[in-house]
């Protein structure tokens, strides 16, 4: 075939996928019809997730898995837009890697409202301004984000799904390397680029700012200054990426939750987030996670905070494998409650990522 040909099969191929587009939508639109009448969410992560893996298996190439993804990620975003104008807050300012992982998430297509502080974003979805929240949970280089653990404990809210993204941070400015004097830097993102900052800009005064997105911004408007930021912040205040991938780590990623009202049904492979606190005797932590293990639940992370209600009293927070409705979950659970003061489920979710 010439190249002619080639254009002609692939103007017959656009056809053919607009109208199945066209027609999957409307089937889309139908469900959430009858969603909407019974009171059900309209966004269900675990059918997102089992779709997503099913094309995925139908894929035979040459179109890689990853963009296969992206591309079905937008599609499911315009059908959601459709069904509903849903709104997702997200702690910013805007271009932030949360406000990018919210996107990664559900796409381009839905409304996003920035907020400013962790708080704020389940105040969004509490008050019902918002559908869904989007929240920084942990680091794979700084660790845990503890604002985001202490606002569970008062908090109704239910993790609904998970977004782990690699974290990609880049040296961005408007002038050369050898005339930057001054470096804008969020502090976890210093921590994560601490190394290669010493080694690169030793005599530059660092100055810390509330985000990512802020130092971008001062890095637009400062002279003789650099940030160090995302993709979608160089994009979003102009200012040139100098270098890629500055971070210390290369597997450097970000695990975010999203926030909702209602959890997601079993899919086979999930996680569940439990918050607890153990009797004040000897031995109380050890007979809690017993209860973990006699039940065989691998449990993937435990962080401790303090109560701040009593003095020395102190809360954890767990991740094990399994959904609260597999009977083995919900037999360790009952078990845990004997050993506990204080339980509470915070959410059962897709594990996929």
């Amino acid at each position: 075939m010439n190249i002619t040909e080639h254009r002609k099969a692939i103007d017959k191929c656009d056809a053919h996928i607009v109208k199945l587009l066209n027609e999957r939508t409307k089937h889309v639109l139908a469900i959430g019809e009858i969603k909407l009448k019974s009171g059900d969410e309209v966004y269900a992560p675990h059918r997102e997730h089992a779709v997503l893996n099913r094309i995925c298996r139908l894929n035979q190439g040459p179109i890689t898995g990853e963009s296969l993804r992206a591309i079905y990620r937008e599609i499911m975003s315009s059908a959601l837009s459709l069904e509903k104008s849903l709104t997702i807050a997200y702690l910013g300012p805007e271009a932030t890697f949360t406000h990018q992982a919210a996107i990664r998430r559900f796409g381009s297509s839905l409304r996003y409202s920035s907020q400013k502080t962790i708080a704020d974003v389940f105040m969004e979805v509490s008050k019902r301004r918002a559908d869904y929240g989007v929240v920084p949970i942990e680091n794979s280089t700084e660790g845990v984000v503890t604002h985001t653990l202490d606002m569970f404990v008062d908090s109704d809210l239910k993790i609904v799904a998970q977004i782990v993204t690699p974290v990609q941070h880049c040296l961005l400015s408007r002038f050369k390397r050898a005339d930057v004097k001054k470096l804008y830097v969020h502090p976890q993102t210093l921590g994560q680029c601490r190394l290669w900052i010493q080694a690169n800009f030793p005599r530059a005064e660092i100055i810390e700012t509330s985000s990512n997105a802020r130092s971008a911004e001062f890095a637009a408007q400062e002279p003789n200054s650099a940030a160090i930021a995302g993709v979608l912040a160089s994009e979003k205040y102009g200012v040139p990426i100098l270098e890629l991938d500055v971070q210390d780590n290369a597997a450097n990623a970000t695990r975010f939750l999203v926030l909702g009202r209602q959890c997601s049904p079993p899919t086979g492979k999930d996680r569940t987030s439990l918050l607890f606190s153990v009797m004040d005797k000897v031995g109380a932590l050890y007979s809690a996670l017993a209860a973990l293990r006699r039940y065989r639940l691998n449990m993937t992370r435990i962080e401790s905070r303090p109560s701040k209600r009593k003095a020395w009293e102190y809360l954890f927070f767990v991740d094990c494998d399994g959904h609260v409705e597999d009977r083995q979950v919900a037999k360790a659970l009952a078990l845990l409650g004997e050993h506990c003061s204080y339980v509470k489920v915070l959410g059962s979710y897709p594990n996929g990522e």
